[in-house]
């Protein structure tokens, strides 16, 4: 599908001294800047995660610029760290690009390990889901899900009180942990949002109070779940969001069989948000990177991984969205409920669950 993203409009040349592009520069300078430059550095950007794969290679097929790829399993809390401790190295192990959950935007911009860029579609990211400044933005969402290998499972759960039946004895898993992983954090604020019947303000605190009782019936496994252990069978339930799930049942192919269930309580949309490093390596290729995501292209790469773009109403709106694509998407009718928590809110959840999880729930997740 061609688009015309590569366009760059006079208003958003007009925004340079907030963008980080010289006056005057335009997309086929930052093109040839980035050429010039050789390589993006990426970091925790699994190929089975939100399409990824597909997106690192359409971008290198269009710029023939080599993508190092750092620490694909690394957490949101791992990316800010790897910045931070490469900050006077130019050398391989130095991320330009970030990918990280919501309230690790803010908080890697206040700590000044974010420089700022809009890209030439920043008017159609929502206002909600981005920094005015253009330090972080955000990239994609999807909802918490459970993941089911139903060759294991006879009686899927469909809601986070199910999770706790004697028959998923050993049974359960979060994709992360919940001391610094985003998804995980995440899974757990989804759990405690179901127990507190919607109390966001209580929510870090109940789903500590879950996975403790999750834990001490023996049901909760503390691993970091993964496609690989649901289909041999160490962990047949997993708590991820649902694009990774959907993409996890399709790369099993149905060895095991395998369920996607968006449970009926407790739905929780988490946005992750994409930055640049303020000490990065390459920032041109990491700027050029940025407009590939925020493109049509980009965008529906995302969506073809299950991932909702954050610019999916625009594309929507514009009929950009071919049929095909729109029919592989689990039905509406199961995201209904979802809730957005706010960045305040996901700060506050998330400081309650990172640091009270080894003294309330007490199950050391082994990286």
């Amino acid at each position: 599908m061609k688009t015309n993203w590569l366009r760059i409009s006079v208003s958003a040349l007009a925004i340079c001294a907030t963008t980080g592009v010289a006056l005057g520069q335009n997309l086929d300078e930052l093109i040839a800047a980035a050429k010039k430059e050789g390589q993006l550095t990426t970091i925790a950007l699994p190929h089975d995660w939100c399409g990824y794969g597909a997106v690192i290679e359409g971008f290198k097929n269009k710029y023939g610029i080599a993508v190092n790829e750092l620490n694909p399993d690394a957490s949101s809390g791992d990316e800010i760290e790897a910045i931070k401790a490469n900050k006077g190295n130019t050398g391989p192990q130095a991320p330009d690009v970030i990918d990280v959950g919501l309230p690790f935007g803010p908080s890697a911009k206040a700590e000044g390990l974010l420089q700022p860029y809009k890209v030439s579609t920043w008017d159609t990211i929502p206002d909600a889901a981005k920094d005015a400044d253009g330090y972080w933005y955000g990239d994609y969402y999807g909802v918490m899900s459970f993941l089911v290998n139903t060759d294991i499972i006879k009686t899927v759960p469909q809601d986070w009180k199910d999770l706790l039946s004697d028959e998923y004895a050993n049974s359960v898993a979060l994709a992360g942990d919940p001391r610094v992983a985003a998804q995980a954090i995440q899974g757990v604020f989804a759990a405690g949002l179901s127990g507190s019947k919607g109390d966001i303000a209580k929510a870090g605190d109940e789903g500590l109070k879950f996975f403790a009782e999750l834990n001490k019936k023996g049901n909760f496994v503390p691993v970091i779940g993964k496609a690989a252990s649901l289909a041999q069978g160490s962990t047949p339930i997993l708590i991820a969001w649902d694009y990774n799930s959907l993409a996890w049942r399709d790369v099993l192919k149905g060895n095991p069989a395998a369920e996607v269930v968006v449970p009926k309580t407790g739905v929780v949309a988490g946005v992750y948000v994409q930055g640049i490093s303020a000490y990065a390596p390459h920032p041109n290729a990491a700027k050029l990177w940025m407009e590939y995501l925020y493109s049509d292209e980009g965008q529906l790469a995302w969506l073809a991984g299950y991932c909702h773009p954050i610019r999916f109403d625009d594309l929507a709106k514009n009929g950009k969205i071919p049929a095909d694509l729109l029919a592989k998407l689990p039905p509406a009718e199961g995201y209904a409920k979802a809730v957005f928590p706010t960045v305040e809110q996901q700060n506050a959840s998330k400081e309650v669950i990172a640091k009270q999880w080894d003294s309330v729930v007490g199950a050391d997740i082994p990286k």
